[in-house]
């Protein structure tokens, strides 16, 4: 027999939990939260995602600064540089997943989900190929003015997928980020700065460039999706995991005459360490960020690695710099700030595909659930709840 029908104590005792978690799930701080002016910038959490942004950026601008000294030593070796990377995130990260899942929970996550984590190592390899590639044959210029394509396909992705609902304040924040931008591209094309180039070429790193943001936007979109559901080492492990033995086979194939025709010493192994250590640094940090923010704050944010890069590069290649960079620089701070000016306290880490009370997503860093529960601990909240990375 049923035992909730004969045993009607303990039935009782089900009906009160229920009654007792439905009560919880109405005053959830989650349910309740609802948009207000600078609510989220007067929080310290606010100043932490802008900071991590930045961080960000300077990871991009040091992974450019060691590929421009690469090149300068004629070595262009796209699949293989990344192909590094990839294999200290496998390292590291399955190395950790294995720890906490053992074997057959490892095999478990290989079974129900690789090929998810496969198609978004895919996309992630090809990403960083074809960018890497663009430069190789358009101006500068053109290649920032189409990356913008990715900031617009992430909001796109994000508006028709995951339900995301943008505020005018938000994308003002894009356009004014996008427009400080815009000042410095301007400004670079009314004094002629950019890599020579013939028409048919320019148009190859045009559409090698259009590609690679392509594949740059869906792979924030699909990352931020799966670390709001999965445990952040799952799924940069299985990005390490698929990526290496991706961009391992197209360096095989694509790059074994750069390889040859390279040069190697002391200083070009040095190049290669410091590019694999800060894209390990960086790919260790988006996930954080893209569950404390979103895809769309992540690309908007590294558009500051343009003016890192020019100051590293008056140092490193001799740029000049002038009063043009540190106004778009402003520009693209406010722009941060204004995209985040009328939002709830959580600010974007309530993802809307999760539920009203993120019931759908895991408790871990950066989490709006995490979040709550730090908060409740703070003051007079209920008890502790098991954790995931």
């Amino acid at each position: 027999m049923d035992r909730k029908v004969v045993d009607g104590k303990s039935n009782n005792s089900d009906s009160d939990n229920e009654r007792g978690q439905q009560s919880q799930i109405v005053v959830s701080p989650l349910a309740n939260a609802r948009r207000e002016l600078f609510a989220y910038v007067k929080t310290p959490r606010f100043y932490l995602v802008l900071f991590i942004g930045q961080i960000l950026s300077l990871c991009i601008t040091g992974t450019n600064t060691f590929s421009g000294l690469l090149a300068n030593q004629h070595t262009s070796i796209p699949a293989f540089q990344s192909f590094f990377n990839y294999v200290l995130l496998n390292i590291v990260y399955t190395s950790y997943t294995l720890y906490k899942c053992g074997p057959k929970g490892y095999w478990k996550i290989l079974k129900t989900s690789g090929w998810k984590y496969l198609i978004l190592a895919f996309l992630d390899v090809e990403g960083n190929y074809f960018v890497v590639l663009a430069y190789r044959y358009t101006t500068v210029i053109s290649a920032q003015l189409i990356n913008f394509w990715a900031i617009v396909l992430v909001v796109i992705i994000s508006f028709v997928f995951l339900r995301v609902r943008y505020h005018w304040t938000q994308v003002l924040g894009i356009l004014v980020c996008c427009g400080g931008m815009g000042l410095l591209l301007a400004r670079d094309a009314k004094n002629g700065q950019s890599v020579p180039g013939s028409i048919p070429t320019e148009l190859k790193g045009d559409l090698f460039m259009l590609l690679g943001a392509s594949f740059y936007g869906i792979t924030n979109v699909a990352e931020e999706f799966l670390v709001s559901q999965a445990p952040l080492y799952e799924v940069v492990g299985q990005i390490g995991l698929y990526g290496m033995i991706i961009s391992g086979a197209q360096a095989g194939i694509f790059d074994r005459e750069s390889f040859q025709s390279a040069t190697w010493n002391g200083q070009i192994g040095g190049y290669l360490v410091g590019f694999t250590l800060i894209m390990f640094i960086f790919y260790s940090t988006v996930p954080v960020l893209l569950r404390l923010s979103s895809a769309a704050f992540f690309n908007i944010s590294l558009l500051t690695t343009n003016f890192y890069g020019v100051a590293i590069g008056i140092r490193v290649f001799g740029y000049v710099l002038d009063k043009y960079y540190p106004v778009a620089f402003v520009m693209i701070l406010m722009g941060l700030f204004v995209y985040f000016a009328y939002i709830s306290v959580f600010g974007e880490a309530k993802k809307p595909w999760l539920g009203e009370n993120q019931e759908w997503g895991v408790v871990g860093v950066g989490t709006a659930k995490k979040m709550v529960m730090r908060d409740q601990e703070r003051g007079e909240g209920p008890g502790r709840s098991s954790t995931v990375v």
